[in-house]
């Protein structure tokens, strides 16, 4: 009943525009496929933006955390937001509010949350809950968010500090709970709550308790979520023992590789783009740094990027080769979740 709900907000909130937009992104891909040449119909309807860089923890695979961007460290304004999301809507069927950073951080970012509600757009957002006091749990709701994920990688402190560096794991849990009572005062089907678990080798072995634990808070849905490492290749002490919750499988040699093979291709550059804090547009999740910067949304429309010539030679190169961009190589198409 849970899902059909969820189900059922995304549903409403769609267009006889907007399934026309998804019919040609989806036709363009197949048909790029088909050629191995591509082609762009349409716009993406699959946008994330970056509502800051900045984060309270130091989680080891986090560039935020590691404090490691080459990149300004900045928050996402709201007259820019404004600007951008006007120009976007009608053909917009997903908005997620993270890249890098903690979203709660940008004082203004359940503003802008509202403001894509209001514009009848499915709204998404990751946290690591350490900011849902009983009035922001209030805020949240109230802005219309549809679903919030919030990472919970461990059942007990130890472990969850293991990875969530100078993260209270008491805090995360309180926050879920106000945001559960705060949904059940204002009478509101939304925001869809998900306890995203980050398996790592240390906390595996508590991946039967996260259920239990969400159960118990009334959380509505728990992802199981595979760890991306930056140094797996000699192995790394975050790489899970049970095979299914690894991106890597260890090789005869006793080096490690990702499991899923790198096909010459990739759907996200069809149907998706990453929009940074300061208005980069970049490929995907996984350009973290910003590095491969196909437009800039301060100085064109969306639009105008999406059909750039830059936009097209980088899909062209998917085509040529994946195993040749940087950001693909310890790709597993996107970020895989498990749901148990």
């Amino acid at each position: 009943m849970i899902y059909l709900s969820d189900s059922i907000t995304f549903i409403k909130k769609l267009s006889l525009g907007k399934l026309v937009n998804f019919t040609k992104v989806y036709s363009s891909y197949l048909w790029s496929k088909l050629k191995g040449n591509p082609v762009q119909w349409g716009l993406p309807f699959t946008v994330s933006i970056e509502p800051t860089t900045a984060c309270n923890l130091k989680c080891p695979e986090c560039p935020s955390g590691l404090r490691s961007f080459s990149r300004p460290t900045g928050n996402l304004k709201s007259d820019f937001f404004r600007k951008t999301i006007d120009g976007m809507y009608k053909h917009m069927m997903y908005m997620i509010f993270y890249f890098q950073g903690e979203p709660y951080i940008n004082p203004d970012f359940l503003d802008m949350v509202s403001y894509a509600h209001k514009k009848k757009i499915y709204t998404i957002t990751s946290t690591n809950g350490h900011f849902l006091s009983m009035e922001n749990a209030r805020k949240t709701v109230e802005s219309g968010l549809d679903r919030i994920i919030i990472s919970v990688d461990g059942t007990t402190q130890e472990v969850y500090q293991s990875y969530r560096k100078e993260g209270q794991l008491e805090t995360v849990l309180q926050g879920a709970r106000n945001l559960v009572k705060m949904k059940k005062e204002l009478n509101s089907s939304t925001p869809h709550i998900i306890f995203q678990f980050l398996v790592v080798k240390p906390n595996e072995h508590q991946i039967p308790e996260i259920h239990r634990l969400a159960n118990e808070i009334g959380i509505d849905e728990v992802k199981l979520k595979s760890a991306q490492v930056y140094n797996y290749e000699n192995g790394n002490p975050l790489i899970p023992e049970q095979a299914k919750y690894s991106r890597y499988r260890q090789k005869s040699d006793g080096t490690f590789e990702v499991k899923n093979k790198l096909l010459n291709h990739c759907w996200k550059l069809w149907h998706a783009c990453v929009i940074t804090w300061d208005g980069m547009v970049v490929p995907c999740c996984f350009d973290k740094d910003a590095k491969h910067r196909l437009g800039d949304l301060k100085e064109k429309r969306l639009d105008e990027v999406f059909y750039s010539a830059d936009y097209q030679s980088f899909r062209k190169e998917l085509f040529k080769g994946r195993d040749q961009i940087d950001i693909c190589t310890n790709c597993t198409e996107g970020c895989k979740v498990w749901v148990n």
